[in-house]
């Protein structure tokens, strides 16, 4: 796993989970967007760069409709196996630009930040059988 990843995993643990469920399909559909949208932007410049994001787009994408998030329908991927699902997809989108061969271009800090977003959103996130927040904790109390 690249090194700004794991790094941003490290520094959200000890921070409490906060995000929920429900947030975090709303954060995963935003996110697809915005890599959608600067596919296109890149269309022009750089082709590979493009293909790049609409790749970590589409993946997003597909990962969120296949997921049974807490209260909905069952789907393929379980909540609690998405975790690790996003861990590497936080590694796929960081190693975009080696694997498109754009690695020496700008675009590639695009690539860089939303494998470090991915990863510290994931490690923020309530995930069932994980640490509680200390909200969670004095409710069950």
């Amino acid at each position: 796993m690249p090194i700004l990843n794991t790094f941003a995993q490290v520094i959200a643990k000890p921070f409490p989970r906060v995000i929920s469920p429900r947030a975090y399909g709303v954060i995963n559909y935003i996110n697809v967007g915005f890599l959608l949208m600067r596919g296109g932007w890149f269309w022009r410049r750089n082709k590979r760069a493009a293909v790049g994001a609409f790749v970590g787009g589409g993946t997003v994408l597909v990962l969120n409709l296949l997921t049974s998030y807490p209260g909905r329908a069952r789907h393929a991927i379980s909540f609690h196996s998405r975790r690790e699902i996003d861990l590497g997809v936080a590694a796929m989108m960081s190693t975009l630009p080696e694997f498109f061969a754009f690695n020496d271009d700008e675009e590639k800090k695009l690539f860089t930040a939303e494998g470090v977003l991915i990863a510290a959103i994931t490690e923020l996130t309530q995930f069932p059988g994980g640490r509680q927040t200390e909200m969670q904790r004095s409710r069950a109390a």
